[in-house]
């Protein structure tokens, strides 16, 4: 019977951001921009990362996972939303529909592990430069990397297949731009407490955890600076090398916490909506801007490279 309740609703219907044809046009053209941005600049920043041999850093190892991670953020919503912009309510397939939310889920969390990591490597370098090259082995790092991505994907996948086991009938209206967990918890039939503990205990932790570990790598990093190191200019050339990461830290977490931090249920959709736009429109099309503005060893790969083309 819990089958039969289930394929009731076949598909989804997402409404999207706006039905006011002014705006939607506006809208379509804005995040085609950041969209093309966001490919254009994280693809340029692998490219750089796999090509430059200076750039086989840890430090920029994990950026590359980084500008990896935001182009598949960002195509996991965009596009769909794109099209809904030019054709209205967007169908979804219930399978379809699943596969967005594990994918916005698994990257989304992996980007907050990996985030922690990199404010790991950066306490490492700077506060034990000696040991640095011991400490962040090749093989040190690509474990770290492949915890990231594994922890992404199992806390993706628990929401997925809770969320599925759920049944649906009747409403299929998704009032957001994308298939998003709380969205469709208002829309099941059946009982949603578990999902929602799960949404508010472990997602919450996966969001904690990792910023908690961001805090504390860079009170030990601004200590470290502030009691060990003398002049006022090495201070400032070792804390430069954190500005972009802490820059990115800001842009990812702000909304993040916003978001999915309890209390879940009092949340209004319209903000949600907002918040969510921010993480996966937005922020990777900044992200490869702030490294190529802040950081003088990728600027000068990027004119390289450019150089090179032309």
């Amino acid at each position: 019977l819990a089958m039969l309740n289930r394929t009731e609703v076949s598909d989804f219907i997402l409404l999207g951001l706006t039905d006011i044809q002014g705006l939607q046009h506006f809208f379509f053209i804005s995040f085609l921009l950041l969209y093309v941005t966001s490919l254009l600049g994280n693809g340029a920043i692998v490219t750089m990362v796999i090509s430059e041999s200076r750039l086989h850093t840890p430090m920029y190892f994990f950026l590359g996972n980084l500008s990896c991670l935001d182009v598949f953020y960002s195509t996991v919503t965009v596009p769909k939303m794109l099209t809904g912009f030019l054709f209205g309510h967007q169908p979804i397939s219930f399978g379809g529909c699943f596969a967005q939310l594990h994918f916005f889920h698994f990257l989304g969390s992996t980007e907050a592990v990996l985030l922690a990591t990199m404010a790991y490597d950066r306490y490492v370098a700077i506060c034990n430069p000696l040991r640095y090259t011991l400490v962040m082995r090749p093989r040190t790092c690509l474990m770290l990397a492949v915890a990231s991505w594994s922890t992404g994907f199992v806390h993706a996948m628990m929401h997925s297949v809770m969320t599925s086991q759920l049944s649906f009938c009747g409403h299929n209206r998704i009032r957001h731009f994308f298939c998003d967990i709380k969205p469709l918890l208002n829309l099941a039939c059946s009982s949603t407490s578990l999902n929602m503990t799960l949404l508010n205990v472990v997602t919450t932790s996966i969001a904690l955890g990792p910023f908690t570990l961001i805090v504390l790598s860079y009170l030990y990093i601004i200590s470290f600076l502030f009691y060990k190191v003398r002049s006022q200019k090495e201070r400032w050339k070792s804390f430069s090398t954190c500005a972009s990461h802490l820059t990115i830290v800001a842009l990812f977490y702000l909304p993040v916490l916003f978001n999915y931090t309890p209390p879940s249920s009092g949340n209004s959709p319209k903000r949600d909506v907002q918040v969510s736009l921010m993480y996966s429109a937005v922020t990777p099309a900044l992200n490869p801007l702030i490294y190529a503005l802040r950081n003088q060893e990728v600027r000068s790969a990027l004119k390289k490279a450019l150089g090179r083309k032309l």
